[in-house]
């Protein structure tokens, strides 16, 4: 007879700097149910199956699979999204992205574009703040695509839609109010790869060239064909990254640029705003 108290216990999850957290939502999951349920019954006694099932999670968590992936969702802003590997696992730094988006633009009818929108938490986390704003969302990937609208369609986001497309390539002459994107950053040599999490996700998704800029560069360049006069453009970075990217924005053309620092002191995004 194995109990929840004892499952947790016996947890060994020596690579994960949250081990206690990991073993408790992997417990959930198994179980199927949220994680109060844990503390308020320890004593209570777990099937075989579910025990079984919490093995396995633990299994493959050890071997250092993200733990969204094996649950399958994440929660970003107010929001469970549904996760794949094809996609990047959202993280509570992009919030920032979300609230100075939604700090800068009135609440008033707008149309803004989401670059890279991976499983869509930027788009669907500004759409669900904003039902008056129309969001596009990218990405070139299509199964990347097909999930964002499935996190669309159970949310009832109706104000959001998504499109396969590189960057700015199947928009045509759509111009936005603002356009946000994180996108890949990291250098194409950074040490961090092959560590943690970072290993089971998508590399496109990740690296862009040897100074991680490459992607960065070619949407301040071509942001400008696709804002309105006034528009805003918020770009997601490395911590180390900021002074570049606000030199880019610059010499683009772009006014009011500065940047942004996430919860960890690190300056996060930054940002500028087109000529009216």
């Amino acid at each position: 007879m194995t109990i929840i108290a004892s499952l947790l216990g016996e947890a060994r999850l020596p690579d994960s700097p949250t081990p206690r957290l990991d073993a408790e939502l992997l417990l959930s999951a198994a179980l199927g149910k949220p994680r109060s349920f844990l503390h308020t019954w320890p004593e209570r006694v777990v099937s075989s199956e579910a025990a079984e099932r919490y093995a396995s999670y633990l299994d493959r968590r050890r071997s250092g699979e993200p733990v969204a992936y094996i649950l399958g969702h994440q929660g970003f802003w107010s929001l469970d999204l549904e996760v794949a590997p094809d996609t990047l696992i959202p993280r509570p730094d992009t919030e920032l992205l979300v609230e100075t988006a939604l700090a800068l633009l009135p609440a008033n009818p707008a149309e803004v574009l989401d670059l890279g929108t991976g499983t869509g938490a930027i788009a669907l986390a500004l759409a669900c703040e904003r039902l008056g704003w129309k969001i596009t969302g990218v990405d070139r990937i299509a199964a990347a695509v097909e999930l964002a609208e499935r996190n669309r369609a159970r949310l009832k986001l109706n104000n959001a839609r998504f499109v396969e497309s590189h960057w700015f390539s199947a928009l045509g002459g759509q111009r936005f109010a603002m356009i946000v994107s994180n996108p890949p950053y990291i250098r194409a040599q950074d040490p961090h790869l092959v560590e943690g999490d970072v290993r089971f996700e998508p590399t496109s998704a990740l690296v862009a060239g040897a100074d991680g800029l490459d992607d960065i560069r070619q949407i301040i360049q071509n942001a400008p064909r696709h804002l309105l006069p006034g528009g805003w453009l918020l770009l997601e970075h490395g911590y180390d990254q900021a002074p570049a990217v606000r030199d880019l924005l610059e010499r683009q053309g772009f006014q009011q640029v500065e940047s942004r620092c996430d919860l960890g002191g690190h300056e996060r995004i930054s940002l500028g705003q087109w000529p009216c």
